[in-house]
Protein backbone atom coordinates (compact mmCIF):
# COMPACT_ATOMS: atom_id res chain seq x y z
CA UNK A 1 0.00 0.00 0.00
CA UNK A 2 1.25 3.71 -1.18
CA UNK A 3 0.24 5.97 1.44
CA UNK A 4 1.38 9.00 -0.12
CA UNK A 5 -1.12 8.54 -2.53
CA UNK A 6 -3.34 11.50 -2.72
CA UNK A 7 -7.20 11.35 -2.81
CA UNK A 8 -7.81 10.12 -6.12
CA UNK A 9 -10.52 12.31 -7.65
CA UNK A 10 -10.35 11.36 -11.50
CA UNK A 11 -9.93 7.38 -12.48
CA UNK A 12 -8.89 6.46 -16.38
CA UNK A 13 -9.79 3.15 -17.47
CA UNK A 14 -8.54 1.25 -20.66
CA UNK A 15 -7.72 -2.30 -22.12
CA UNK A 16 -4.28 -3.00 -23.55
CA UNK A 17 -3.13 -6.02 -25.65
CA UNK A 18 -5.47 -8.86 -26.83
CA UNK A 19 -8.83 -8.53 -26.54
CA UNK A 20 -10.75 -11.20 -24.05
CA UNK A 21 -14.15 -11.86 -23.35
CA UNK A 22 -15.29 -10.47 -20.10
CA UNK A 23 -13.71 -7.16 -21.05
CA UNK A 24 -16.90 -5.02 -21.29
CA UNK A 25 -17.95 -6.43 -17.84
CA UNK A 26 -14.78 -5.10 -16.45
CA UNK A 27 -14.89 -1.77 -17.78
CA UNK A 28 -18.77 -1.57 -16.63
CA UNK A 29 -18.04 -2.91 -13.18
CA UNK A 30 -14.93 -0.33 -12.89
CA UNK A 31 -17.07 3.07 -13.65
CA UNK A 32 -19.73 2.02 -11.55
CA UNK A 33 -17.96 1.47 -8.67
CA UNK A 34 -16.09 4.55 -9.23
CA UNK A 35 -19.64 6.82 -9.61
CA UNK A 36 -20.48 5.24 -6.46
CA UNK A 37 -17.72 6.53 -4.53
CA UNK A 38 -17.85 9.72 -6.14
CA UNK A 39 -15.32 9.88 -8.74
CA UNK A 40 -14.96 11.15 -12.12
CA UNK A 41 -14.27 8.22 -14.92
CA UNK A 42 -12.84 8.48 -18.31
CA UNK A 43 -12.21 6.12 -21.01
CA UNK A 44 -9.06 5.68 -22.74
CA UNK A 45 -9.49 4.22 -26.15
CA UNK A 46 -6.55 2.34 -27.82
CA UNK A 47 -4.59 1.11 -24.75
CA UNK A 48 -1.09 3.19 -23.93
CA UNK A 49 -1.75 4.28 -27.92
CA UNK A 50 -4.88 5.88 -27.44
CA UNK A 51 -3.20 7.79 -24.19
CA UNK A 52 -0.14 9.10 -25.86
CA UNK A 53 -2.68 10.97 -28.55
CA UNK A 54 -5.44 11.70 -25.59
CA UNK A 55 -8.05 10.18 -27.18
CA UNK A 56 -10.11 10.16 -23.72
CA UNK A 57 -13.78 10.50 -23.23
CA UNK A 58 -15.49 11.16 -19.73
CA UNK A 59 -17.73 7.79 -19.19
CA UNK A 60 -20.76 7.61 -16.81
CA UNK A 61 -23.33 4.82 -15.23
CA UNK A 62 -25.45 5.64 -18.95
CA UNK A 63 -22.09 4.71 -21.33
CA UNK A 64 -21.58 1.15 -19.84
CA UNK A 65 -25.18 0.07 -19.90
CA UNK A 66 -26.10 -3.22 -21.71
CA UNK A 67 -22.36 -3.90 -22.39
CA UNK A 68 -21.31 -6.63 -19.55
CA UNK A 69 -22.75 -9.28 -22.49
CA UNK A 70 -20.80 -8.19 -25.52
CA UNK A 71 -17.40 -9.54 -26.19
CA UNK A 72 -14.90 -7.83 -27.10
CA UNK A 73 -14.26 -4.24 -25.52
CA UNK A 74 -15.85 -0.77 -26.37
CA UNK A 75 -12.33 1.06 -25.78
CA UNK A 76 -11.05 -0.56 -27.98
CA UNK A 77 -7.33 -1.66 -27.39
CA UNK A 78 -3.76 -1.69 -29.12
CA UNK A 79 -0.22 -2.18 -28.70
CA UNK A 80 1.88 0.28 -28.61
CA UNK A 81 5.48 0.46 -29.48
CA UNK A 82 5.84 4.38 -28.31
CA UNK A 83 4.78 3.70 -24.68
CA UNK A 84 7.92 1.39 -24.79
CA UNK A 85 10.06 4.80 -25.29
CA UNK A 86 10.04 7.19 -22.78
CA UNK A 87 9.08 10.22 -24.57
CA UNK A 88 5.95 8.03 -25.51
CA UNK A 89 5.53 7.85 -21.43
CA UNK A 90 5.96 11.18 -21.02
CA UNK A 91 3.56 12.37 -24.21
CA UNK A 92 1.05 9.78 -22.50
CA UNK A 93 1.22 11.16 -18.85
CA UNK A 94 0.95 14.80 -20.29
CA UNK A 95 -2.49 13.98 -21.78
CA UNK A 96 -3.19 12.26 -18.16
CA UNK A 97 -2.55 15.76 -16.71
CA UNK A 98 -4.70 17.80 -19.02
CA UNK A 99 -7.98 15.89 -18.09
CA UNK A 100 -6.94 15.97 -14.30
CA UNK A 101 -6.29 12.17 -14.45
CA UNK A 102 -4.82 10.90 -10.91
CA UNK A 103 -5.30 6.97 -10.96
CA UNK A 104 -5.25 4.31 -13.71
CA UNK A 105 -6.93 0.83 -14.04
CA UNK A 106 -5.20 -1.06 -16.66
CA UNK A 107 -7.09 -4.37 -18.03
CA UNK A 108 -4.91 -6.55 -19.65
CA UNK A 109 -1.73 -8.75 -20.00
CA UNK A 110 1.73 -9.55 -18.77
CA UNK A 111 2.26 -6.77 -21.36
CA UNK A 112 -0.01 -4.31 -20.00
CA UNK A 113 1.23 -4.35 -16.47
CA UNK A 114 4.78 -3.73 -17.64
CA UNK A 115 3.75 -0.42 -18.77
CA UNK A 116 1.79 0.10 -15.79
CA UNK A 117 4.45 -0.40 -13.61
CA UNK A 118 6.85 1.42 -15.42
CA UNK A 119 4.59 4.35 -15.77
CA UNK A 120 3.88 4.47 -12.01
CA UNK A 121 7.73 4.08 -11.36
CA UNK A 122 8.52 7.42 -13.59
CA UNK A 123 5.35 9.26 -12.54
CA UNK A 124 3.88 7.87 -9.54
CA UNK A 125 0.79 7.78 -11.28
CA UNK A 126 -1.28 5.14 -9.21
CA UNK A 127 -1.81 2.13 -11.19
CA UNK A 128 -4.08 -1.11 -10.40
CA UNK A 129 -4.34 -3.83 -13.05
CA UNK A 130 -7.51 -6.39 -13.76
CA UNK A 131 -6.36 -9.46 -15.21
CA UNK A 132 -8.04 -9.94 -19.10
CA UNK A 133 -6.35 -12.18 -21.45
CA UNK A 134 -7.68 -15.73 -22.26
CA UNK A 135 -4.22 -17.46 -22.00
CA UNK A 136 -4.91 -17.67 -17.76
CA UNK A 137 -1.47 -17.41 -17.71
CA UNK A 138 -0.56 -14.66 -15.52
CA UNK A 139 0.57 -15.81 -11.58
CA UNK A 140 -1.30 -14.92 -8.66
CA UNK A 141 -4.55 -15.82 -9.81
CA UNK A 142 -6.33 -19.05 -10.45
CA UNK A 143 -8.45 -17.59 -13.56
CA UNK A 144 -8.74 -14.35 -15.76
CA UNK A 145 -10.94 -13.14 -17.87
CA UNK A 146 -11.82 -14.54 -20.92
CA UNK A 147 -10.24 -17.90 -20.52
CA UNK A 148 -13.36 -19.75 -19.22
CA UNK A 149 -15.15 -18.44 -22.85
CA UNK A 150 -12.34 -19.54 -24.36
CA UNK A 151 -12.23 -22.94 -23.46
CA UNK A 152 -16.00 -23.15 -23.63
CA UNK A 153 -15.61 -21.73 -27.39
CA UNK A 154 -13.05 -24.81 -28.13
CA UNK A 155 -14.87 -27.30 -26.75
CA UNK A 156 -18.29 -26.48 -28.38
CA UNK A 157 -15.78 -26.42 -31.85
CA UNK A 158 -14.15 -29.79 -30.65
CA UNK A 159 -18.01 -31.24 -29.84
CA UNK A 160 -19.00 -30.35 -33.49
CA UNK A 161 -15.32 -31.69 -34.52
CA UNK A 162 -15.82 -35.24 -33.13
CA UNK A 163 -19.49 -35.47 -35.09
CA UNK A 164 -17.72 -35.34 -38.38
CA UNK A 165 -14.88 -37.66 -37.18
CA UNK A 166 -16.44 -40.73 -36.10
CA UNK A 167 -18.74 -40.59 -39.40
CA UNK A 168 -15.81 -40.10 -41.58
CA UNK A 169 -13.25 -42.17 -39.22
CA UNK A 170 -11.16 -39.21 -39.36
CA UNK A 171 -8.03 -38.28 -37.33
CA UNK A 172 -8.41 -34.44 -36.43
CA UNK A 173 -5.76 -32.61 -35.46
CA UNK A 174 -7.31 -29.27 -33.67
CA UNK A 175 -5.03 -26.64 -32.69
CA UNK A 176 -6.13 -23.88 -30.13
CA UNK A 177 -4.12 -20.47 -29.08
CA UNK A 178 -1.40 -20.89 -26.38
CA UNK A 179 1.74 -19.50 -27.67
CA UNK A 180 3.64 -19.83 -24.75
CA UNK A 181 1.39 -21.76 -22.38
CA UNK A 182 -0.68 -25.01 -22.64
CA UNK A 183 -3.50 -23.75 -20.53
CA UNK A 184 -6.33 -23.66 -23.04
CA UNK A 185 -5.56 -26.71 -24.35
CA UNK A 186 -5.25 -28.84 -21.68
CA UNK A 187 -8.81 -27.67 -20.66
CA UNK A 188 -10.10 -28.29 -23.77
CA UNK A 189 -8.89 -31.51 -23.92
CA UNK A 190 -10.65 -32.88 -20.79
CA UNK A 191 -14.08 -30.89 -21.46
CA UNK A 192 -13.78 -32.33 -24.68
CA UNK A 193 -12.83 -36.25 -24.36
CA UNK A 194 -9.74 -35.59 -26.74
CA UNK A 195 -7.27 -39.06 -26.88
CA UNK A 196 -4.19 -36.89 -26.34
CA UNK A 197 -3.38 -33.25 -25.52
CA UNK A 198 -0.15 -31.30 -26.65
CA UNK A 199 1.26 -27.96 -24.59
CA UNK A 200 4.27 -25.74 -24.24
CA UNK A 201 4.58 -27.09 -20.70
CA UNK A 202 4.84 -31.19 -21.22
CA UNK A 203 6.95 -32.26 -23.93
CA UNK A 204 5.65 -35.47 -25.57
CA UNK A 205 7.71 -38.33 -27.43
CA UNK A 206 5.74 -38.77 -30.50
CA UNK A 207 6.56 -42.43 -30.44
CA UNK A 208 4.05 -41.93 -27.25
CA UNK A 209 1.45 -40.67 -29.74
CA UNK A 210 2.05 -43.47 -32.12
CA UNK A 211 1.46 -45.91 -29.85
CA UNK A 212 -1.69 -44.09 -28.86
CA UNK A 213 -2.84 -44.28 -32.13
CA UNK A 214 -2.27 -47.86 -32.78
CA UNK A 215 -3.66 -49.15 -29.57
CA UNK A 216 -6.96 -46.91 -30.68
CA UNK A 217 -7.33 -48.78 -34.20
CA UNK A 218 -6.64 -52.14 -32.77
CA UNK A 219 -9.69 -51.57 -30.78
CA UNK A 220 -11.49 -50.53 -33.83
CA UNK A 221 -11.44 -47.03 -33.34
CA UNK A 222 -10.74 -45.51 -36.85
CA UNK A 223 -10.95 -41.74 -35.38
CA UNK A 224 -9.71 -39.62 -32.38
CA UNK A 225 -9.15 -35.92 -31.42
CA UNK A 226 -6.17 -34.31 -30.91
CA UNK A 227 -6.08 -31.01 -29.47
CA UNK A 228 -2.57 -29.09 -29.87
CA UNK A 229 -1.56 -25.98 -28.16
CA UNK A 230 -0.23 -23.82 -31.15
CA UNK A 231 3.53 -23.68 -29.40
CA UNK A 232 3.99 -27.07 -28.56
CA UNK A 233 7.54 -27.57 -29.27
CA UNK A 234 6.83 -30.94 -30.94
CA UNK A 235 5.16 -28.49 -33.81
CA UNK A 236 2.00 -26.99 -34.88
CA UNK A 237 -1.10 -28.99 -35.67
CA UNK A 238 -0.32 -29.18 -39.51
CA UNK A 239 3.22 -30.08 -38.46
CA UNK A 240 2.36 -33.39 -36.62
CA UNK A 241 -0.41 -34.50 -38.68
CA UNK A 242 2.05 -34.55 -41.73
CA UNK A 243 4.35 -36.52 -39.69
CA UNK A 244 1.72 -38.71 -38.86
CA UNK A 245 0.13 -39.08 -42.19
CA UNK A 246 3.61 -40.96 -43.10
CA UNK A 247 3.08 -43.47 -40.09
CA UNK A 248 -0.33 -43.70 -40.54
CA UNK A 249 -1.11 -43.17 -44.40
CA UNK A 250 -4.75 -45.04 -44.12
CA UNK A 251 -6.00 -42.67 -42.10
CA UNK A 252 -7.66 -39.54 -43.27
CA UNK A 253 -5.63 -36.85 -41.18
CA UNK A 254 -7.41 -33.28 -41.20
CA UNK A 255 -6.26 -30.20 -39.48
CA UNK A 256 -8.97 -27.70 -38.03
CA UNK A 257 -7.31 -24.46 -36.48
CA UNK A 258 -9.60 -22.63 -34.09
CA UNK A 259 -7.65 -19.49 -34.24
CA UNK A 260 -9.22 -16.27 -33.37
CA UNK A 261 -13.22 -17.66 -32.33
CA UNK A 262 -11.47 -18.12 -29.34
CA UNK A 263 -11.11 -14.52 -28.92
CA UNK A 264 -14.45 -13.66 -29.85
CA UNK A 265 -18.20 -14.10 -28.49
CA UNK A 266 -20.59 -13.54 -25.40
CA UNK A 267 -18.32 -14.11 -22.27
CA UNK A 268 -19.53 -16.73 -20.00
CA UNK A 269 -21.16 -16.25 -16.58
CA UNK A 270 -18.15 -17.03 -15.02
CA UNK A 271 -16.73 -14.72 -17.11
CA UNK A 272 -19.10 -11.67 -16.84
CA UNK A 273 -19.30 -12.44 -13.07
CA UNK A 274 -14.85 -12.53 -12.46
CA UNK A 275 -14.70 -9.63 -14.61
CA UNK A 276 -17.36 -7.89 -12.57
CA UNK A 277 -15.52 -8.65 -9.00
CA UNK A 278 -11.96 -7.58 -10.50
CA UNK A 279 -13.20 -4.51 -11.44
CA UNK A 280 -15.33 -3.67 -7.92
CA UNK A 281 -12.18 -4.88 -6.39
CA UNK A 282 -9.60 -2.84 -8.27
CA UNK A 283 -11.65 0.51 -7.85
CA UNK A 284 -11.49 -0.22 -3.93
CA UNK A 285 -7.74 -1.04 -3.59
CA UNK A 286 -6.90 1.62 -5.34
CA UNK A 287 -9.02 4.20 -3.19
CA UNK A 288 -7.34 2.43 -0.26
CA UNK A 289 -3.69 3.21 -1.45
CA UNK A 290 -2.54 0.50 -3.58
CA UNK A 291 -1.15 0.70 -6.53
CA UNK A 292 1.19 -1.22 -9.14
CA UNK A 293 -1.00 -4.33 -8.32
CA UNK A 294 -3.00 -6.68 -9.46
CA UNK A 295 -6.34 -8.22 -8.73
CA UNK A 296 -6.34 -11.90 -8.66
CA UNK A 297 -8.86 -14.59 -7.86
CA UNK A 298 -7.53 -17.42 -5.45
CA UNK A 299 -9.81 -20.24 -3.88
CA UNK A 300 -12.56 -17.78 -4.76
CA UNK A 301 -11.50 -15.09 -2.66
CA UNK A 302 -10.25 -12.11 -4.28
CA UNK A 303 -6.68 -10.98 -3.84
CA UNK A 304 -3.51 -8.29 -4.53
CA UNK A 305 -0.54 -9.22 -6.82
CA UNK A 306 1.92 -6.84 -6.72
CA UNK A 307 2.73 -6.62 -10.92
CA UNK A 308 6.20 -7.91 -10.39
CA UNK A 309 5.24 -11.21 -9.58
CA UNK A 310 2.30 -11.22 -12.06
CA UNK A 311 4.73 -10.76 -14.46
CA UNK A 312 7.97 -12.35 -13.88
CA UNK A 313 6.77 -15.79 -11.64
CA UNK A 314 5.85 -17.98 -13.31
CA UNK A 315 1.93 -20.18 -13.09
CA UNK A 316 2.87 -23.64 -13.36
CA UNK A 317 0.36 -26.36 -15.01
CA UNK A 318 -0.78 -28.41 -12.77
CA UNK A 319 0.26 -31.71 -12.39
CA UNK A 320 -2.39 -33.92 -11.45
CA UNK A 321 -4.56 -32.33 -13.91
CA UNK A 322 -1.74 -33.66 -16.80
CA UNK A 323 -1.63 -37.15 -15.16
CA UNK A 324 -5.47 -37.51 -15.04
CA UNK A 325 -5.86 -36.49 -18.61
CA UNK A 326 -3.50 -38.87 -19.51
CA UNK A 327 -5.50 -41.87 -17.75
CA UNK A 328 -9.11 -40.34 -18.97
CA UNK A 329 -7.63 -40.24 -22.52
CA UNK A 330 -6.89 -44.31 -22.43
Amino acid sequence: MDKHNKAIRRLGVFTSGGDAPGMNAAIRAVVRTAVYHGLEVFGIYRGYEGMIEGDIVPLDKRDVANIIHRGGTILKTARSKRFRTSEGRNEAYEALRAKEIDGLIVIGGDGSFTGGRIFHEEYGVPVMGVPGTIDNDLYGTDYTIGFDTAVNTAIEALDRIRDTASSHNRLFFVEVMGRDTGYIALNTGIGSGAGAILIPESSVDLDILMNHLEKTEKHKKLFSLIVVAEGNENGNAQQLADEIKVRFPHYDTKVTIIGHLQRGGAPSALDRLLASRMGYTAVESILQGHTNMMVGVQDNHMQLVTFEDAITKHKAIDADLMRMADILSQ
